[in-house]
């Protein structure tokens, strides 16, 4: 790892740059934007009732919304208070009072016709429920037969039946590893985290690629690099607190390219609350857009290498760092055979970008001496996600952008946990410090003093899959132990996941709130166990940021849910009634202990023992990773990954959609509206010239279909790539397949094959073949 360390913020000019402005007509006024202002309002009013306790939580708690890892008010990038309404909107989640018991013990049927919006609102779980079969409503219980209960049924089970599964609402780095002990101590490999369907594809191919699993650089990166990319990332509305950032690096001259197939409006235009030019006059944020097809990427990065060993024929140096690569880097041939086997009507067609446009981008980057590529779910929501990111390692190793100031890859996070899941070894692949292979687990058995299964354990969506076994399966699924997460509105084809929950003999909800998947029904009881947040968690709780900073987020003085406890507490003492003997094995005296335990099974987080309870931060692995071109692969270099373009064949008339986020923290929406574009949930996100060749118009009522489900909403014309369109998710996930998982990292495929139809067209059809021809033509598409 890089010895160099991060030497902390820096200063935003004072001085004024108009050529950035969006217009010189104060706050945006008649323009579609976000309303800071009204919406900090808004979020005042919500949290009237504990003022004082939100207060606190802004002023001394890691926000638990994205992963900038923003502390109290500040980061390490900037100076200055930093402050997002992503954050604001979460912040309710910890200062609502309790739920009333007329909600808590309505008829489930009433509650199930309520939305996972108004069900939030209801406020917080008080105190444990159960629920069985031919109950009407749920039941109070106490912890301990609730736990009792959990604890008989594990003691019944093959270890193999019991899976587990955490989300990343604020959960911390504690209760991630105190679960991943535990489950193991239960002899199950079993878990997994929110990570799989999200950013699993950028860890695996980041390993293979370079031998790590992060980010290997910082956002302070950002500010003076030559070029910034942001490849199916939308920071600006995903991570509002990145626009500060943007915002410095044009300040210092860095060129902001975009590659998405919508020309997301907050990527291009955005008005920083925190920056007073900015909050007045906006700011002007991407330089260039790229708009690829959806899926299109690969083709689209091998456009580029392709014309930079075009380059190289005609002046040899002028596109590759051939120091880098001669001293650092495995792989440059079969690279290099791959990328010029293509003709470039194969990769204009593939990526839907004219060669024009790409011999452009790979001129920008061959005479730029720095970049830095940031990506997100555009990237990773494939079944060839682990491809993608390989691609975009290729891209930075051939430059020789790995491993210095203003150079890297960064998997942007979108959850302030997640990073963490996998470090700590909630995960059927990892454990804590690295893999599955024998010298980690010896290693790490050393440190528990039992043994880790030897079996392969399964990710989230195989184990939902496996609900659906023979009861006497060896695998069948029989307890889901659930912190947080609702697999309705984030898996795909829900219809499909509310079979699967409904087979679970025993469904455990460990959660702060009721969602939609709370309600469904289970075969022999759905118990719901009510958790702390971060913020109330004795000794406070750890989080890892997507520059790897570790932050310690400290207990915060305010109301309490009398019987909630904290996450890593209750895996404790479930774990103690399943094997009562052997308690002693797992046995955590309090967050400080499993902090020191973290430190001594993770050696990258040597340190963590040592953070102030007041609000303390490090960094492992140095300021980059890969510092000076060396990786920590088995000979020091990293892997050029010769990738194929994927085969994306659709007959005529048909499109690919994918899905967006709107105003959103994750699955939970906290507005009807997009506040960039004014899309409703329910619009479709289309190209007016698509519309016009299918005699489509704005605000049409349409009905886009496949094999999987049928979505009814109405158009709306936006600058998006043509033969492609956009759903909100969850809303779209109806049309997504289930069980297609990357073959790598095992994330599911979150795109499709659609038709898109006027309604009248489609019901005038309805009771003909005419539906089910359409749906044959799909389903005989090459992928």
């Amino acid at each position: 790892m890089g010895k160099t360390k991060h030497t902390g913020p820096v200063k935003l000019p004072k001085s004024l740059e108009p050529d950035l402005w969006v217009s010189k007509v104060p706050f945006g006024l008649g323009k579609i934007k976000p309303h800071h202002i009204r919406d900090t309002m808004k979020v005042a009013w919500e949290n009237k009732d504990n003022l004082g306790y939100a207060a606190r939580i802004l002023r001394k708690g890691v926000c638990d919304g994205c992963a900038l890892g923003v502390l109290g008010l500040k980061d390490q990038t900037l100076t200055g208070p930093h402050l997002c309404t992503t954050r604001l909107n979460v912040l309710r989640l910890n200062t609502m009072p309790a739920m009333k018991e007329k909600d808590i013990h309505r008829d489930v049927d009433e509650l199930r016709k309520m939305s996972s919006t108004e069900l939030r609102k209801l406020g917080r779980i008080p105190y444990p429920l159960i629920r069985k079969p031919g109950e009407k409503q749920f039941r109070r219980l106490s912890w301990d037969e609730a736990l009792d209960l959990i604890s008989n049924k594990i003691k019944q089970l093959d270890p193999k039946q019991l899976a587990f599964y955490l989300t990343s609402r604020g959960i911390t780095n504690e209760t991630y590893y105190t679960a991943g002990k535990v489950a193991r101590f239960l002899g199950t490999n079993n878990i997994d985290n929110a990570s799989r369907i999200c950013h699993s594809p950028s860890k695996t191919a980041l390993s293979r690629s370079l031998g790590i699993g992060a980010s290997s650089c910082n956002y302070k990166d950002w500010i003076g690099t030559d070029v910034l990319l942001f490849w199916g990332s939308v920071a600006a509305n995903n991570q509002p607190v990145s626009t500060k950032y943007m915002y410095a690096a044009k300040r210092k001259g860095t060129k902001i390219i975009m590659i998405n197939p919508y020309y997301e409006p907050s990527m291009d235009k955005y008005w920083i609350p925190s920056i007073p030019d900015s909050a007045l006059f906006g700011t002007k944020i991407a330089d260039d857009v790229y708009q690829v097809n959806i899926g299109g990427d690969i083709a689209f990065m091998h456009g580029i290498i392709k014309h930079w060993f075009e380059m190289e024929e005609i002046k040899p140096g002028s596109a590759i760092n051939h120091e880098f690569v001669n001293a650092h880097v495995n792989g440059f041939d079969e690279l290099k055979e791959k990328a010029t086997s293509y003709n470039w009507e194969q990769l204009e067609q593939s990526s839907g970008i004219a060669k024009e446009r790409i011999v452009e981008l790979s001129e920008l980057l061959a005479k730029s001496n720095s970049g830095i590529f940031v990506w997100s779910m555009g990237l990773t929501q494939h079944r060839f996600g682990t491809d993608n990111v390989s691609q975009v390692a290729n891209l930075a190793m051939l430059r020789g952008f790995i491993g210095r100031e203003h150079c890297g890859v960064m998997p942007i996070r979108g959850h302030s946990g997640v990073q963490g899941s996998g470090e700590m070894g909630a995960d059927p692949f990892v454990l804590p410090g690295g893999g599955m292979d024998d010298a980690n687990k010896r290693r790490v058995e050393q440190h528990w003093g039992f043994e880790i299964p030897d079996w392969q354990g399964d990710i989230v969506g195989v184990s939902l899959e496996n609900t659906l076994l023979p009861d006497d399966h060896d695998r069948k699924l029989k307890l889901y132990y659930m912190s947080g997460g609702n697999f309705l509105e984030t898996m795909p084809n829900p219809n499909f996941v509310k079979q699967c929950l409904e087979n679970i003999d025993i469904r455990v909800h460990q959660d702060i709130i009721f969602n939609t998947s709370t309600l469904v029904d289970a075969k022999e009881a759905v118990v719901v166990l009510p958790a702390m947040t971060r913020y109330e968690q004795p000794g406070g709780g750890t989080s890892t940021s997507t520059e790897r900073m570790v932050y310690l987020s400290p207990e915060i003085e305010g109301p309490r849910m009398e019987e909630a406890r904290a996450e890593w507490e209750i895996y404790l003492d479930l774990a103690r009634r399943v094997k009562p003997d052997q308690k002693h094995l797992v046995h955590f005296k309090n967050a400080e202990h499993i902090r020191d335990e973290i430190s001594r099974a993770n050696p990258n987080y040597d340190g963590i023992q040592h953070l102030d309870p007041e609000g303390d931060v490090f960094q492992w692995g140095g300021a980059w990773l890969c510092e000076g071109g060396i990786c920590p692969t088995p000979d020091g270099k990293g892997n050029l990954i010769p990738v194929e373009i994927p085969e994306l064949r659709k007959p005529e008339g048909h499109f690919y959609v994918t899905t967006r986020r709107g105003k959103q923290f994750n699955s939970m929406i906290y507005s009807d509206s997009d506040p960039f574009n004014n899309a409703d949930r329910y619009d479709v996100l289309m190209n007016e010239e698509d519309g016009k060749k299918y005699h489509i118009n704005q605000g049409d009522a349409v009905v886009v279909y496949n094999q999987c489900g049928t979505f009814n909403g109405r158009a709306k014309f936006v600058p998006v790539k043509a033969g492609n369109i956009e759903l909100h998710w969850p809303e779209g996930n109806i049309l997504i397949s289930k069980g297609v998982f990357e073959k790598y990292a095992g994330i599911p495929e979150y795109n499709a094959s659609v038709i898109v139809e006027k309604a009248e067209t489609y019901y005038a059809h309805k009771d003909t073949k005419y539906v089910e021809k359409r749906i044959e033509e799909l389903e005989t598409e090459t992928h």
